[in-house]
């Protein structure tokens, strides 16, 4: 039997217990074992000169600090050279529909590469939770099977989708932000909201980035006590459904 083909999963976060926890969220919620993945962190190192993305079963993409929609003078080096590693991988996806699923910062990723309108003008949700809907589309979407109608999902991002990029299918809504989670062809997803994340893995997070302009500072207790209290558990059957759909 040929050897099954390794997921790419690609990191964007420069703190590593952020992108740690990231990963074992990843490999948890989406029943991979770290043999069964290519782990790359780009904020340490490149793509690797001449990778194949017929080598892998699909790309993962991870959340992250930066913002695609912040002028090239407001970005660090660092957040400018992620960014390019990542849309350098969009052309080949998207014209080969390479199954992707780009979480948060993915979904701006995806947005740019379409010509979408990604911005900070409106639909930026604070950390906390989204009353997430899926569309009519959504509900017979495959990443979708055995995901409930109404759902709660983590969020907390700057920018998002101003509107639906040309060629892309709307699958989820929420109140707070139109565009939740979208399709491109038939295999590249993209979510506004982040897919692995569990109470734990957020409380994590909102003490890392405490001070990165997501909410207040003196707000992080409330907002770890308010993710603790959240009923979160619908999101991770997107991943698991990745990883069971395209995994050979």
């Amino acid at each position: 039997m040929p050897t099954p083909k390794p997921f790419l999963i690609l990191q964007l976060r420069p703190e590593d217990e952020a992108a740690d926890d990231e990963f074992a969220a990843i490999l948890r919620k989406g029943g991979l074992r770290a043999a069964q993945t290519r782990r790359i962190r780009l904020d340490q190192q490149g793509l690797p000169e001449g990778l194949d993305l017929g080598d892998v079963a699909g790309v993962i993409v991870g959340g992250g600090p930066g913002c695609v929609s912040d002028a090239p003078s407001d970005k660090t080096p660092q957040e400018a050279r992620i960014e390019a590693e990542v849309l350098s991988l969009m052309p080949r996806i998207a014209t080969d529909d390479v199954p992707f699923l780009g979480c948060c910062y993915g979904i701006g990723i995806l947005g740019k590469h379409l010509g979408g309108d990604v911005a900070k003008r409106a639909f930026g949700e604070p950390v906390g939770t989204a009353d997430c809907t899926l569309t009519e589309a959504g509900a017979g979407d495959p990443l979708l099977i055995d995901v409930p109608r109404d759902f709660a999902a983590f969020v907390g991002h700057k920018e998002a989708l101003q509107a639906l990029p040309a060629g892309c299918v709307h699958l989820v809504a929420s109140p707070s932000c139109p565009y939740q989670m979208v399709r491109y062809g038939r295999n590249v997803y993209a979510t506004q909201f982040h897919p692995e994340a569990d109470a734990a893995g957020f409380e994590t997070r909102i003490r890392i980035y405490r001070h990165r302009g997501y909410f207040p500072p003196e707000t992080a207790d409330d907002l770890i006590a308010m993710c603790r209290a959240a009923d979160v558990h619908a999101p991770e059957r997107i991943l698991r459904n990745f990883v069971a759909r395209y995994g050979t």
